[in-house]
């Protein structure tokens, strides 16, 4: 049996799923196989420490060690635990420097980051130089085709990079990380053989272990997915030391099985972080003067803590009228709107958001607070991704589009004034013209402010096993260009609404086009640009000032885009203290 089989089989072990550690090269059979068996990128190691090593994985856990351990949760090892085969002094990073690079959605934004503090405290440096780098590490996205295609493109690209290495130097260590490794495994171990470590989503505290047993030569992989794996105890590490803004994981995965989406395949099954552990770390974030904070999941507002035994009643989801669930009902934990309240309640100067939501966990109590709550963004992303009912059944997304429009009434009548934003697919399976005309329809009817609108692409989902990508790519592509020029129209409409309104911008820094003018983002999270000019502090009116990255100042709005809000600043001033000029 292939070593990587060996383990991939044990993914249909339910127990197994806890052992987020997983020893991927530890089967007897990697023991037996041919020395020439994943060869090693570079020939620079010792045969005698080869020969070690080999001694020591051979005398290691067996398979069937995992199967007799599996059955109860296992504790998250550490480097005073190590496996049998790797010593404490080789699980740690010896001052060799990391670059990182993320590709993809705000969530592997934060896995970077997560990634990044679990290699710190193993001992790695952490360089912004690719050239001085001795690991490099791609976090990776698999959304869509075009997402993997620029990394096998990158891959390329780095060859050249790690064959030049200068033998005096320690050998050049490249892993891919997050969905593209879940997704695709070992083929990508087969197809470059250059890769060395493979990390799934729910891995990355096993990345020390995983470099370890790649400095013997080996190539490893750990894409084992957890029920259970929210990295709760691992502070991620800001990347932009000069940032004004945070994501926070507060779940992971997602059981909504959206026949297009790749998502439950690549992150598995929803599971969310204790409460604690989210306001320990907004406390933090707060602390070193952050002034806003995205609350991230892939089904963010499905939010269930049920680690609190208090809580765990028998009282079910409250769904938006009208919308359905793929799975049973979820009863009794701390839901997303206790965890709102409690987040917001932080640092009053603090801006909350969050993303990506469901339009089916919008009860009345979340769009409450929202409206309630000063520092919660008066900001809504409502992913609806088609216009027609027919479409929308076909994709399993639990509404019709008659439901679809009763909440986008409701959510303005309850929060007046709320932006929203929402996703769109093109020429999805089965997608007729009269289909894509209705999408139209539906981006005219609710004139969004903000739109995220990409051609379908097939990935191995149930969309792929039970319907056929039977929509031309050139009718994809012409679909497509039609909903972004009439989205583009429709917000503009929308946004003009803001022209001589007086808005608090959170600055963030210079504009990219100007050197002479500030950006930040409005409530409604739309771009502001306002000239770098001295104003007044609202809180010392004998005092001018110029804004810096992280204030609050008020700009009166004088002309507008589809993407870009522009005005004059008028002030420096607090979140609390806008309130009357807002």
């Amino acid at each position: 049996m292939h070593p990587l089989q060996c383990v991939l089989q044990t993914q249909r072990w339910g127990p197994l799923a806890s052992v987020s550690w997983l020893l991927l090269r530890t089967c007897r059979a990697l023991s037996s196989l041919p020395s020439t068996a994943y060869p090693s990128p570079e020939k620079q190691q010792e045969d005698g420490v080869q020969k070690d090593f080999s001694s020591r994985l051979a005398t290691g856990p067996t398979f069937q060690h995992f199967l007799r351990n599996a059955s109860a949760p296992q504790e998250k090892p550490d480097m005073e635990d190590p496996p049998p085969y790797v010593t404490v002094e080789e699980l740690l990073g010896r001052q060799r420097k990391v670059y990182l690079e993320t590709y993809g959605c705000q969530m592997n934004v934060n896995d970077t980051e997560i990634a990044w503090s679990v290699l710190q405290k193993s001992g790695y440096l952490r360089t912004r130089n690719l050239q001085e780098a001795d690991v490099i590490l791609l976090v990776t996205c698999s959304i869509r085709e075009k997402a993997e295609q620029t990394i096998w493109n990158r891959l390329q690209q780095l060859k050249a990079l790690k064959t030049k290495r200068l033998r005096s130097r320690v050998p050049l260590r490249i892993g891919i990380l997050g969905c593209m490794a879940e997704r695709l495994k070992e083929e990508i171990l087969n197809r470059e053989k250059m890769v060395d470590i493979l990390a799934g989503p729910d891995a990355y505290r096993d990345l020390p272990r995983l470099l370890a047993v790649a400095e013997s030569g080996q190539q490893a992989a750990n894409v084992l997915l957890s029920l259970d794996e929210t990295y709760a105890d691992v502070m991620p590490v800001q990347t932009s030391p000069s940032a004004t803004s945070a994501f926070v994981s507060i779940m992971r995965g997602c059981d909504n099985m959206c026949s297009y989406c790749i998502v439950p395949f690549t992150r598995g099954r929803e599971r969310s972080r204790p409460v604690a552990s989210i306001l320990e770390e907004v406390r933090k974030l707060s602390e070193q003067g952050l002034k806003e904070v995205t609350l991230l999941g892939q089904n963010v507002n499905s939010f269930q803590d049920s680690s609190e035994v208090q809580f765990n009643n028998a009282v079910s989801t409250n769904l938006s009228r009208g919308f359905s669930t793929n799975y049973k009902p979820k009863k009794g934990g701390l839901r997303f709107a206790y965890l709102l309240d409690q987040v917001s309640r932080v640092d009053p100067e603090m801006r909350i958001r969050f993303t990506s939501p469901h339009p089916k966990d919008f009860p009345d109590e979340v769009l409450q607070l929202i409206h309630e709550r000063d520092n919660i963004c008066k900001q809504i992303h409502l992913p609806a991704q088609s216009g027609s009912s027919r479409v929308l059944e076909t994709m399993r997304r639990g509404y019709s589009r008659e439901a679809y429009v009763e909440l986008i009434h409701h959510i303005r009548e309850s929060i007046p004034g709320v932006s929203l934003s929402s996703d769109f697919i093109a020429g999805f399976c089965g997608e007729t013209e009269e289909d894509h005309l209705q999408t139209v329809s539906l981006l005219r009817e609710v004139q969004y402010n903000m739109g995220f609108l990409f051609a379908y692409s097939m990935r191995q989902t149930r969309a792929y096993h039970r319907l056929k990508d039977d929509v031309p790519e050139e009718v994809k592509l012409r679909r497509l260009e039609e909903l972004i020029t009439v989205f583009r129209e429709e917000a503009t409409k929308a946004n003009m609404a803001s022209v001589g309104s007086t808005q608090l911008v959170l600055v963030e820094g210079h504009s990219k086009r100007s050197a002479t003018d500030l950006c930040g983002r409005n409530d409604g999270n739309l771009k502001v640009i306002f000239p770098d000019v001295e104003m007044e502090d609202i809180n010392n009116s004998d005092v001018r000032v110029r804004a810096q990255p992280g204030d609050y100042v008020l700009v009166k709005i004088t002309s507008t885009s589809s993407q870009t809000l522009k005005g004059h600043v008028l002030c420096r001033t607090t979140l609390k203290g806008s309130s009357a000029y807002c």
